[in-house]
């Protein structure tokens, strides 16, 4: 139940709406019990029965013991049935039967006015609740580091943001619902029944304790296994996820049939569950009904014995109980599903906060200091580096230093940790030990928002938005003119296949720029970070995967985002790698050699000379004089 209360939590910023619809949910019930009690007088007037009297030797007995304010309460209501009962059943039948006729009218009108008041305001806190649960699960996604995405599926985290909180929607309304309207509509049913016949309500409640067992059983095991429900749901989403942004290669490769297995193992796994859970619930409400339904014949039994053998009892009254129980039983069988939805969406709900829980790796320290401008140099001392759960160094011992407006190149073998370290300079990740000094401050004491307001990224998998061009190239900076955009579009060497797209700068890209060639994304990239303007730059492999042509137009965009900046490069261009101020050669996460192109190719023996034999001799000729 704690995880429930926390759910409730949320509700509490719409107090005041909550509040409107338990009031109009009062209403309702007030209006559907006047509604069926109406039957009383209808049914007497009908079988022209004389109204009989009062039992009050019977209210006396069986309130005896009952506390003052119960007692007085049922004195009170004693009281008003005499006296509605005295304008009812005044005037001639046809007069009688009008009246009854018009309240009938009014109370139902009344009725449904109040039962759509109270469902408006009530999907009103439910469908907010879960917006601001989705938004807080989104926006702390976006706290959390590098290292959680690199260990959590996509389609685990879309399953827990929209399925896990359908859960929890679905919960509240009914939970709410279930939880206000069906007992009040018990205590006024309660009410009119125990107000008719004291012995026949309480020889009712028999029905309660056998009600609680099954539900207390059937709530537990169906918390378990929606939250097996809910995992299998997580897989589900990510084989679409996976299947689908790699469709190219399932189709290149031919394993169509291989996905549609694994596919089908999934959804077969979640369809035994369901079975199993469906069984359990479903189990409640025919366990609850055969249990009402059993009491309701020792009632009629023992309520027909008043009418026709005690005679303390009119059949008009005697039947008006009736309707009065059985609107009972509904409610009661709701409330038997109520556990049940507490615990499927604990279930759910536990997932959720397992994220919102989850304290995010990297953020601001405490003591952290505003950082608006990039001054001096940056500093790698003694940097080590491993993720959390790896026995082996990533980087070990990386100390170097790179003044303001040096160009730097890391070269090595793949797997060398290259990315790794330029991936600290962000915090994307914090080093394990060591410290990186951002104008003799440690990145860390720098607020994050203001260091990576410092740093461009233009990598090899480039990231474009589902929107237009012109919201990417404003990504980060949507406020900008519409000259300044052209203008970083321009020096991305991006303008004239822009210009020439269907709808140009409002052209919508598709879904990871898939509408157009790798090197018009990567211009797109660039032109993003050229409108950024970050004194230090970082290109990850920013040219290997393009054609010549394609290549070309943007290595030339890059040595313009270049200009007068601090540059950290990853590349297989010989141009940029020849042109940097120094190339830090990477081998098994250790820095093994630092030098000028011409330094380290006269080494014959070293990693450097090797790389550029096996990597760049074969398109030296291609590089631009």
């Amino acid at each position: 139940m704690r995880t429930y209360f926390r759910i409730l939590s949320y509700v509490k910023k719409y107090l005041g709406t909550l509040i409107l619809s338990i009031i109009f949910t009062v209403l309702f019930s007030l209006m559907n019990g006047a509604s069926v009690y109406l039957s009383i007088p209808l049914l007497q007037t009908l079988f022209n029965e004389k109204k009989p009297t009062v039992q009050t030797e019977e209210i006396n007995v069986t309130t005896q013991n009952i506390p003052q304010i119960g007692s007085s309460l049922t004195e009170k209501f004693t009281q008003w049935k005499e006296e509605f009962n005295a304008y009812i059943f005044s005037g001639s039948n046809d007069e009688i039967l009008l009246k009854i006729v018009a309240l009938v009218l009014l109370t139902f009108l009344l009725k449904n006015i109040f039962n759509y008041l109270q469902a408006y305001y009530l999907a009103y806190v439910q469908q907010a609740v879960i917006r601001d649960l989705r938004n807080e699960i989104f926006s702390h996604l976006h706290k959390l580091s590098m290292s959680f995405f690199k260990k959590e599926r996509t389609g685990n985290l879309i399953s827990r943001i929209i399925s896990d909180t359908l859960k929890i929607q679905q919960s509240i309304s009914t939970v709410f619902l279930s939880m206000i309207r069906e007992p009040l509509t018990i205590i006024v049913f309660l009410g009119m029944a125990f107000s008719i016949s004291a012995k026949l309500t309480l020889f009712s409640f028999v029905i309660l304790p056998f009600s609680l067992v099954v539900i207390v059983v059937i709530g537990r095991i169906l918390r378990r296994q929606s939250s097996a429900l809910q995992a299998k749901m997580a897989d589900i989403t990510s084989v679409i996820h996976e299947t689908v942004t790699g469709v190219k290669i399932v189709k290149a490769f031919g394993m169509e049939k291989f996905e549609e297995s694994r596919f089908r193992k999934q959804t077969q796994k979640y369809f035994d569950i369901m079975l199993k859970m469906t069984r359990v619930r479903n189990i409640s409400s025919p366990v609850s009904e055969f249990i009402s339904v059993s009491v309701g014949a020792g009632i009629i039994y023992y309520g027909g014995k008043l009418v026709l053998v005690d005679h303390t009892l009119a059949a008009s009254e005697f039947l008006g109980f009736l309707f009065a129980i059985l609107q009972i039983m509904h409610p009661i069988k709701e409330l038997s599903g109520v556990n049940n939805k507490i615990q499927e969406s604990s279930a759910a709900a536990d997932r959720i906060f397992q994220i919102i829980d989850l304290e995010p790796d990297i953020k601001d320290a405490p003591d952290a200091i505003e950082k608006k401008d990039f001054e001096k140099d940056i500093r790698f001392e003694h940097v080590y580096f491993k993720y959390d759960d790896a026995e082996d160094w990533i980087l070990q011992d990386i100390d170097f230093k790179v003044a303001k407006g040096e160009v730097v190149a890391l070269v090595g073998s793949s797997g060398g940790g290259k990315t790794t370290l330029v991936d600290l300079l962000p915090r994307f990740f914090d080093v394990t030990k060591g410290a990186i000094l951002l104008d003799e401050i440690d990145i860390r004491k720098i607020k994050l928002a203001d260091l990576r307001k410092l740093i461009g990224v233009v990598t090899q998998e480039t990231i474009l938005f589902n929107t237009t061009v012109r919201e990417n190239i404003a990504y980060g900076n949507l406020e900008v003119s519409e000259e300044k955009i052209i203008e970083a579009a321009k020096a991305a060497n991006a303008y004239e296949f822009i210009v020439a797209l269907p709808q140009g700068f409002d052209t919508i890209v598709g879904e990871h720029g898939v509408r157009l060639s790798g090197g018009q994304r990567q211009r797109i990239s660039i032109a993003r970070a050229l409108l950024k303007n970050p004194p230090i730059m970082i290109f990850d492999e920013a040219t290997s995967a393009l054609d010549n042509e394609s290549e070309v137009l943007v290595q030339q965009a890059i040595e313009k985002l270049m200009k007068e900046r601090t540059v950290f490069v990853i590349a297989h261009r010989l141009s940029t790698i020849r042109n940097a101020d120094r190339i830090i050669v990477l081998d098994g996460g250790k820095i093994v050699q630092i030098g000028k192109h011409e330094e380290l190719i006269k080494d014959e023996s070293n990693i450097y000379k090797k790389l550029y034999d096996l990597q760049f001799k074969l398109n030296e000729e291609k590089e631009p004089q």
